[in-house]
């Protein structure tokens, strides 16, 4: 929390100082997973012994505008989703993602909508049914993701988003037969304070 906040101080002076605009976003939607067989219980078993369904998503994000079409976002969102075995009830589990992206925009800043293209690299943390990320219960896998979206300005304070993104991140668990990767699609619709 000392971490964030710091953080928090330091975005905040950084566009006071440089004339950059921060905007700070929470929102939610949907998270479905394509390619999401994860492998196998054994080496005899099948690729598609465990596999992943989609669920929902919420997402905290900062954006920082550093030139007029231009811009960096960090961020979390917390996915939940089921675990399938095959012969099992279905189990929850979670995905926590961290991620950094670089923003372009086809309208420069101050405009009131502000459509953008993005690419950046995250992590995602898989907990398993019954693990607890706080107690280290957790795998993390690093990837890439990519999408669009748009903002617009309600008010000179207040603004809406929507995003579509794709993550594409290495299979959890390392389970045998599992191959690829997995595919999140993100679609999400935020709110926001521009500062």
């Amino acid at each position: 929390m000392k971490l964030f906040a710091l953080a928090f101080c330091a975005a905040s002076l950084t566009g006071t100082a440089f004339g950059q605009a921060a905007e700070f976003w929470i929102g939610g939607g949907t998270s479905n997973l394509t390619n999401k067989s994860i492998g196998a219980g054994s080496p005899a078993g099948s690729p598609d012994d465990y596999q992943l369904k989609g669920g929902f998503r919420i997402n905290f994000r900062l954006a920082l505008n550093t030139r007029a079409w231009m811009g960096h976002e960090v961020g979390y969102a917390y996915n939940r989703t089921q675990l399938v075995s095959a012969g099992n009830a279905d189990q929850g589990m979670a995905i926590h993602q961290g991620f950094y992206n670089f923003l372009v925009y086809a309208t420069k800043e101050g405009s009131r909508v502000r459509p953008f293209a993005t690419g950046g690299v995250h992590f995602s943390n898989f907990v398993p049914p019954g693990a607890s990320v706080t107690q280290g219960g957790g795998n993390t896998k690093f990837g890439v993701n990519y999408g669009a979206g748009i903002k617009l300005k309600v008010t000179s304070m207040i603004g809406i988003r929507a995003d579509f993104r794709q993550y594409s991140t290495g299979k959890p668990f390392d389970l045998p037969l599992a191959n690829g990767r997995l595919r999140q699609n993100e679609i999400s619709a935020s709110v926001g304070l521009l500062l």
